[in-house]
């Protein structure tokens, strides 16, 4: 048994390593204030950041908040001149009591059908979009709703042709008459369960959203249409190379110039579409791949769109563009370590490694670090550093496409048979 010392010894220890550690900060969004009047003289809600409650100070009152899916009262107060919010940002089937001097004065049940819904996207971002979005229409068809995206106006062009349903505002602008607003996102500090009711790194990137707006968790891939025809006339491959983390790289120097080669050889054009030549940060810079064609640069994603919509296929990273090339409906052929296949979109040509450490953004006693371009969790600074990719060899991207080569048909040397487009429904 220990002694009182040591237990002092043991307390004060722990209070020192609590004290020493950094205060965790969670992200804020500001609403706006609550405008709806809700049937009740001088009682406003809305549900444009969790439920939210304005009570007036003539009289005596008492709130309840209820989640009618699984039956919890999650607020019960008397209040008094004070704004009621719930804790939890996301989509929940929330019922408003409100008593008045006594008495159950108010009852709103949570409905959205007919009402404007505004659905909040981040800016400067890609991928993450692309993956998110589609969730969006299938939020607008379950509860019938008049749905508003706010997004970039270039990513919003993207979407417009194939979902004339959805409104689309600039980012920082509202809809009129504001029901409810949804933030989408994965939040960090992982364990933030304000605004995601589960943490990113066990569900993957796309299959967190269906969680926050309530629907059904299936994958659900973004349509995406060419503007124009065909403007290459030979066979073709897109690939892209760079990202926005050392850890999403292929970090084989011998990788993508070899996988070059055996696609030339092929018969194929290899058009690289990277946004930048060269990126990197402090000691890790990567440049375009020797041997592909120069495509980069800052273009219109709708020339991107247009170019991969006819290429056979596409090989690149756990990054933006590979959404992209997913959401245009053409194979993809995706390199990855740090994240496991469920992290992004499923592809039958996934290409991982297992023999090395691999899946950390995937693991969640790890906290990824934005500002860390040469994040590597277990092995920074080590002969293991980046093995993840480091080890993903030539050899086995190769046989990964020759076997999308044979099960889509292709025969670069005769052309193309484009026989791998989307399913009619987009899904």
């Amino acid at each position: 048994m220990p002694d009182e010392t040591s237990k002092q010894t043991v307390a004060d220890s722990t209070a020192a390593a609590s004290a020493a550690a950094p205060k965790k900060q969670y992200v804020s969004f500001d609403p706006g204030p609550v405008t709806l009047d809700s049937g009740l003289e001088g009682v406003k809600l809305d549900f444009n950041y969790g439920a939210r409650i304005i009570i007036p100070d003539d009289g005596d009152y008492h709130v309840r908040l209820t989640d009618l899916y699984t039956s919890s009262i999650v607020y019960d107060a008397d209040v008094r001149g004070a704004m009621v919010t719930s804790t939890k940002k996301y989509y929940i089937n929330f019922r408003v009591e409100v008593w008045k001097n006594g008495e159950l004065a108010l009852t709103h049940d949570l409905d959205l059908k007919d009402k404007n819904v505004h659905i909040r996207f981040p800016v400067g971002t890609l991928g993450d979009i692309l993956a998110w979005f589609p969730y969006s229409e299938e939020f607008r068809k379950k509860h019938h709703c008049h749905v508003y995206c706010s997004m970039s106006e270039e990513i919003a062009g993207l979407f417009k042709p194939a979902y004339p349903h959805i409104h689309f505002l600039k980012p920082g602008d509202t809809p009129p008459d504001c029901y409810a607003t949804y933030y989408m996102g994965i939040f960090f500090p992982a364990d933030d369960r304000f605004h995601q009711p589960v943490d990113h790194r066990i569900v993957g990137l796309q299959k967190t959203i269906p969680y926050l707006l309530g629907l059904d968790v299936v994958e659900r891939r973004p349509i995406l249409t060419p503007s124009k025809k065909r403007t290459i006339k030979e066979p073709y491959v897109c690939i892209a190379a760079q990202a926005t983390s050392n850890a999403k790289y292929w970090n084989n120097p011998r990788g993508w110039i070899e996988t070059i080669d055996f696609l030339k050889s092929l018969g194929y054009r290899v058009l690289c579409i990277d946004k930048e030549k060269c990126h990197g940060y402090n000691r890790h810079w990567h440049t375009i791949p020797y041997g592909c064609e120069d495509f980069t640069g800052s273009l219109p994603l709708q020339e991107r769109v247009d170019l991969l919509a006819h290429a056979d296929f596409f090989v690149g990273l756990g990054s933006g563009l590979s959404w992209l090339a997913w959401g245009t409906g053409v194979p993809v052929v995706l390199i990855s370590g740090f994240s496991l296949p469920h992290s992004e979109f499923y592809t039958p040509y996934r290409v991982i490694n297992f023999h090395v450490c691999n899946g950390c953004w995937t693991d969640s006693s790890e906290e990824f670090k934005h500002a860390d371009f040469s994040w590597c969790p277990r092995h920074a600074g080590t002969d293991r550093e980046f093995e993840c990719t480091r080890f993903i060899s030539s050899g086995q991207v190769c046989q990964t496409i020759l076997r999308l080569i044979k099960d889509h048909k292709l025969n670069p040397k005769r052309g193309t048979t484009e026989q791998h487009r989307r399913p009619s429904d987009g899904q």
